[in-house]
């Protein structure tokens, strides 16, 4: 079937759909009938297909085209989360298999549950007008769900062992830092400022929980006939044990205001009108619910901010060095240095 969300595979992103079908046979549920693979274009990293063997439905994902930082786009970190998870936690969808043999799509894969539902980006969808106030019911599912996450026992699914919560927020700014460095673009002083502010600024160390490590709107996915109603979350390869407001610092990092400031609109990744909690508001309601202290969240944003520059700069390269051609990705360069400034302006309060 040719689903709206599906978009006929990208030249230079094709897969061997033979090859795949061949290997899943007999390992998921309906694989036995022919295989016809598109591809979920909405993403900007990891590459996502649509396995439709008729009867049954799959996603595939791997890693990007071209060379990927270590650590980064982890398939089987990623796997193992979903593959546990998903008991836990409705949004989770569940992974059903992992394989590192490069040889059959070019790089390790999972397959995992398809779901279907909106997933909502720069626009809000025109069936969603019936819902006056669907942006609001956007924000506060997507709050809510995130501190439902944050309340997970991870060490009752076995993700006990998933990362080392001690020293989470040092490793961050180290982390992120090299891989800025490794992008080899030129020197930014925003960013060295943003660096140096937030080694000098860490917070105390809190408990640990499972974190997404990306969390934002159009990483989620909603249900057609109800705005304020998750479906899924996705992208969990960054997934970790860790500090749980670094998770409602990227989901300010990556939330958009109208009045926000042009070098602050630079980075929407969801519509820019009034009807959306403001980002006091995003907070405010994390609070109550899980019941944490955010008066520290100015650093989390900063921190959150910081890294996405890092993310946009490591996309912007392969496209730079020809890895990838899509050529959505010309357009982040520009990004890099307003989102510097942004992370910036909230380390220093402006």
């Amino acid at each position: 079937m040719v689903t709206t969300d599906t978009i006929p595979v990208r030249e230079d992103e094709q897969i061997d759909a033979e090859r795949v079908a061949d290997f899943l046979r007999g390992k998921l549920p309906g694989s036995e009938q022919p295989l016809t693979v598109r591809q979920f274009g909405g993403g900007a990293a990891n590459l996502t297909y649509h396995l439709d063997y008729g009867s049954h439905e799959y996603v595939l994902r791997r890693p990007p085209l071209g060379p990927v930082a270590p650590s980064a786009h982890d398939m089987a970190r990623e796997s193992k989360v979903l593959s546990a998870l998903w008991r836990a936690y409705p949004y989770a969808p569940r992974a059903f298999l992992f394989s590192d043999d490069a040889s059959i799509v070019g790089a390790p894969f999972f397959v995992m549950e398809r779901r279907h539902g909106v997933v909502v980006r720069k626009g809000i969808p025109d069936f969603y007008a019936i819902f006056p106030d669907a942006p609001r019911r956007m924000s506060e599912a997507l709050v809510d769900a995130l501190a439902d996450l944050h309340a997970v026992d991870y060490s009752a699914i076995g993700l006990a062992d998933l990362g080392k919560p001690a020293g989470f927020i040092r490793r961050q700014i180290e982390g992120w830092w090299r891989r800025w460095q490794a992008t080899e673009l030129p020197e930014n002083p925003a960013m060295s400022a943003v660096h140096d502010w937030l080694l000098a600024n860490q917070p105390a160390e809190g408990p640990a929980s499972l974190i997404h490590n990306d969390y934002k709107l159009d990483n989620v996915m909603l249900a057609a006939g109800d705005p304020g109603r998750l479906v899924a979350i996705f992208d969990w390869d960054m997934s970790t044990l860790g500090d749980p407001l670094s998770d409602l610092g990227a989901l300010l990092a990556y939330w958009s205001q109208p009045d926000d400031p042009p070098h602050f609109q630079a980075l929407a990744m969801m519509p820019i009108q009034p009807g959306f909690l403001r980002r006091e508001e995003l907070v405010a309601r994390y609070a109550a619910r899980s019941g944490r202290d955010v008066s520290n969240i100015a650093f989390y944003h900063s921190l959150s901010l910081y890294r996405v520059v890092v993310i946009i700069a490591q996309i912007y390269v392969r496209f730079v060095r020809g890895q990838t051609q899509d050529e959505r990705f010309a357009a982040f360069g520009p990004v890099i240095p307003a989102t510097a400034q942004a992370a910036l302006d909230v380390a220093m309060g402006v």
